[in-house]
């Protein structure tokens, strides 16, 4: 297995909770941050409801004071040394997170999250695309283990995806290879806030699932459960067809929610539509590491990026998962 999928049994790993990497998610109704070590162990969390309709400044300093927190647990609590920050986010957002436009912080438009975070912690902060973020964590310690093809999915706020093939994450022009909530599932569907009509976010995602039906997705019907696993199966068999793939792990608070409806109906669909033979038979899971895949998959990023600066600084010494090319 290649260098992105970082292996569990490394002995120059440091014993948990020595070094951390400070975790933090937005996510679709919470910010959250956590201490990941070198092993993926969460030893410490903390979460803050988001708000809707307060400013930019506001959710900032929501999200500031549990990373301050967190911070301070690391040395008080569990005598850790933090060595970095790792961030993940959905939404349109620049490579890095540099500036981040999370569907569920609708006051944050281009915000410079990744700059606030360094000047906060004093620490360097990498970030990457959720479902990407989920991928390193799934493929670390979760249902995707020892599986070096493989695609990761997110159904929350928004929809989208990361892929891990030959071992690595693949990253993309601009950062956003695997983003399956733009695919096509509903010609002349709904409007996509990126302009195109029945792009899988805008017929599966939580957001779009409260505007079609008028309620949040949390109540939604059993039909309305059963066609987003439909759909979310259509992109799934599209995905094995065309990488090659036999597994596709799927987390986000609405999948999640939904259950075993949605996962049986994404499964019934992804059999009728991955019909090769290296595709016959693939498999649509849910998210092993559950509600704390959001943060380990953030850790995961913060020591992805740790060892990327190393290898670049060859005196640097840094603590191994997960590896990077």
């Amino acid at each position: 297995m290649s260098d992105d999928v970082p292996a569990l049994d490394d002995a120059n790993a440091v014993k948990p909770a020595a070094d951390v990497v400070v975790a933090v998610d937005v996510g679709a109704t919470y910010f959250q941050a956590g201490l990941v070590t070198a092993r993926g162990v969460l030893v410490d969390r903390s979460s803050a409801l988001i708000e809707a309709d307060v400013g930019p400044e506001s959710n900032y300093t929501t999200l500031a004071h549990i990373v301050t927190e967190m911070l301070e647990r690391a040395q008080t609590r569990h005598a850790a040394v933090v060595r970095g920050v790792g961030l993940s986010s959905g939404g349109h957002v620049s490579r890095g997170l540099d500036v981040v436009s999370p569907l569920s912080v609708p006051a944050w438009h281009d915000f410079p999250l990744r700059a606030r975070l360094e000047e906060l912690s004093g620490h360097a902060v990498y970030g990457d695309l959720d479902a990407k973020a989920l991928a390193l964590a799934e493929g670390w310690l979760g249902a995707a283990q020892g599986q070096p093809n493989f695609c990761a999915v997110t159904v929350s706020a928004g929809v989208s995806g990361g892929i891990i093939l030959d071992g690595d994450l693949l990253d993309g022009e601009s950062g956003y290879a695997g983003q399956i909530g733009h695919f096509v599932v509903e010609p002349g569907g709904r409007r996509c806030v990126c302009g195109t009509q029945g792009c899988l976010e805008a017929e599966a995602s939580g957001q779009a699932i409260a505007a079609i039906t008028g309620r949040p997705a949390t109540e939604s019907s059993y039909q309305v459960m059963q066609r987003t696993g439909d759909l979310v199966g259509r992109v799934a068999a599209s995905m094995c067809n065309a990488f090659d793939l036999s597994l596709v792990v799927v987390g986000g608070s609405v999948a999640l929610g939904f259950g075993s409806t949605f996962f049986h109906a994404a499964q019934v669909t992804l059999d009728e539509h991955a019909r090769q033979p290296y595709s016959r038979g693939a498999r649509i899971t849910p998210s092993r590491l559950g509600e704390s895949g959001p943060l380990v998959g953030a850790g995961a990023v913060g020591w992805r990026g740790l060892r990327r600066a190393a290898r670049r600084r060859p005196s640097a010494s840094v603590a191994q998962p997960p590896n990077a090319r």
